[in-house]
């Protein structure tokens, strides 16, 4: 909060139409990206710093395009200069969805209610232009576990045969041929700004944070949502917003399964990435999570489709680790 401004940060605005408006800097995220509420007499925006090469605001605005032009309420686009990390974009206000239902917990049911709703009309439509989300990216990301997090536990890992079991449990899901969706990756309660929610948690959800969207299956941001590794979902609360969103959405009879082996291979790439942001980043804070993530990943473990995956925890991973929600490694 105290880090100097960037440079070009006042010429830029001023191209923008902004000149001299007051600058407050936000909080960050985990990544390099910074951000900035603008204030203008009576405007207000947000202003997004994603400074190359570490970042690259292009995705986000190619994502963010797409959104809105199909109906969905991604922020609107003031100006950009992409070259130079420069996004301008509408101030989606205060009410991010995991700071309301903190001091709003009476509303959780309607916000997540909202939450799915929006994710079920996301994926009414076809898949945007987007890579496709496959046994590659699926592969890379759960490697992130045996590479970041089992060295900080001092664990030698069978890599080798992680792999081969990842490919056994996703191989049937890819093999479905199930129609792509979007699949924004981060969908959960610190990305969904609540747009004027009444003292249910009902409103408009604002979407943020998706410049990573994939096309993929329409399980994974449910998992992202009713999983999600920063804030605590009771398993009563999953599985009636699972219930609502299999009422309204064309899921087959392999969607449980679906879910189950999502959640798994996206929980076990939390923790390395959690584990890598502690050893690479400097960001230790992040550690605090990992016994919600871990206590997930245990209970995706129990479906029958993660068997392969299963078997390979119980032979490289100590079961009093385990016990321990993934054990301390601070």
């Amino acid at each position: 909060m105290n880090a100097p401004l960037p440079a070009g940060i006042d010429s830029f605005l001023k191209n923008a139409g902004w000149g001299g408006a007051v600058i407050d800097p936000i909080p960050g995220d985990a990544s390099f990206r910074r951000y900035f509420r603008i204030v203008d007499q009576d405007r207000k925006a947000m202003l997004m710093f994603a400074p190359p090469p570490e970042e690259d605001p292009q995705p986000f605005l190619h994502v963010a395009h797409w959104l809105t032009e199909h109906g969905m309420r991604a922020p609107q686009i003031f100006a950009e200069a992409a070259a130079q990390g420069w996004v301008l974009i509408e101030d989606f206000g205060d009410d991010r969805m995991r700071d309301w239902l903190d001091a709003n917990p009476q509303g959780e049911t309607g916000a997540y209610t909202g939450a799915v709703d929006a994710l079920a009309r996301l994926h009414t439509k076809p898949a945007g232009p987007f890579a496709p989300y496959d046994m590659a990216v699926f592969a890379r990301e759960a490697a992130l576990l045996p590479e970041w997090y089992c060295p900080a536990m001092r664990i030698d890992a069978d890599v080798g045969s992680y792999l081969q079991a990842w490919n056994a449990t996703l191989a049937p899901l890819l093999a479905a041929g199930r129609p792509a969706v979007t699949v924004l990756r981060d969908y959960h309660a610190e990305n969904i700004m609540l747009l004027d929610p009444d003292d249910t948690g009902q409103g408009e959800q604002g979407l943020i944070d998706f410049q990573d969207a994939l096309a993929g299956h329409p399980a994974y941001d449910l998992v992202s949502l009713l999983q999600d590794a920063r804030r605590d979902v009771s398993p009563d609360l999953e599985r009636r917003m699972l219930d609502h969103y299999l009422s309204q959405a064309n899921a087959d009879d392999d969607f449980l399964a679906d879910y189950a082996r999502l959640g798994a291979q996206r929980n076990a790439k939390i923790v390395g990435i959690f584990a890598r942001l502690w050893k690479r980043d400097g960001k230790p804070r992040y550690l605090s999570y990992i016994p919600r993530v871990w206590g997930a990943l245990e209970r995706d473990l129990q479906h029958t489709a993660l068997a392969p995956v299963a078997e390979w925890f119980d032979v490289n991973i100590p079961r009093q680790i385990r016990e321990n929600l993934g054990g301390d490694i601070l």
